[in-house]
């Protein structure tokens, strides 16, 4: 069993995490798990954690977290009555069936194809982020029928794919579906439920190889304790900060440092 003295560094690399995460989640509106999970895989890999698996942790132990805090952001969205109940009920089946696909192949890959994956669809998010436009428009309401069967599944599977919650594809689908931006927040957050809670499930079952202490499954308990009660301090503090100023430019501020997290997990998915 390792020393208290060996997790100290790692306990300390975890709550920087946490306050980052939740003062930028509250800032931005964005996701905390695109900031965790490359954070999640720097700070292992920093202290010796490499094996085969270790996106998978990285993965799993963000989509863990993700439990938590979407459950308590529908339920805060839902006392304001912001939730649209009726899209979170259409798209949760075939969400949830891409979130157990999605785990099926994460199960597959290894760290290297995961990298690729992530840095991938990071840069697309940071694109949409950077120079997406809030009058961008695909149809006037959220797709029914057999184009909702094909496209709620892509949101579940690529969402565990990143260790994600449902803002980061969410949002923006249902806001070139002309929803309005304050219910697609808030409908997202009951995505997130729909993606982490299966995924998880199956996380927990999956076996990793070099996964730092007090892993289970996948999913590493300490990390998950850490980024939850961090988060819960400083996400206040970064809805304070987006009151106080325009979010706007910090987004595209944002975009960029994604942009160039993404470019540097692609860098080492190729091995350079």
């Amino acid at each position: 069993m390792p020393l208290i003295a060996d997790l100290l560094p790692m306990l300390a690399l975890l709550l920087a995490i946490g306050a980052f995460a939740g003062v930028v989640a509250g800032l931005l509106g964005v996701g905390g798990g695109i900031i965790l999970v490359p954070a999640f895989f720097y700070a292992f890999s920093g202290l010796g954690y490499g094996g085969p698996d270790l996106m998978q942790v990285c993965l799993a132990t963000s989509l863990a977290t993700i439990i938590v805090t979407s459950v308590r952001s529908v339920l805060a969205h839902n006392r304001k009555g912001a939730v649209d109940w009726a899209i979170l009920k259409g798209w949760a089946p075939g969400i949830a069936v891409g979130a157990v696909l999605g785990v099926l192949a994460v199960a597959q890959l290894r760290t290297p194809a995961l990298q690729a994956i992530f840095g991938t669809l990071a840069l697309v998010v940071a694109f949409y982020l950077g120079l997406g436009r809030s009058d961008w428009r695909l149809g006037a309401e959220m797709p029914k029928g057999a184009a909702r069967m094909a496209l709620s599944p892509v949101v579940g599977f690529l969402s565990v794919l990143m260790g994600i919650g449902g803002g980061s594809f969410g949002v923006p689908l249902m806001s070139l579906y002309n929803t309005p931006i304050h219910r697609a927040v808030a409908t997202a957050a009951g995505f997130g439920v729909v993606i982490a809670v299966p995924s998880v499930a199956g996380f927990l079952l999956t076996k990793v190889e070099g996964a730092p202490p007090y892993t289970v499954g996948a999913v590493n308990l300490p990390a998950f304790a850490v980024i939850i009660a961090m988060t819960l301090i400083t996400t206040p503090w970064g809805v304070k900060l987006a009151h106080a100023m325009d979010p706007k430019p910090l987004k595209r501020v944002f975009a960029v440092f994604l942009a160039v997290v993404a470019v540097n997990m692609l860098r080492k998915a190729a091995g350079w």
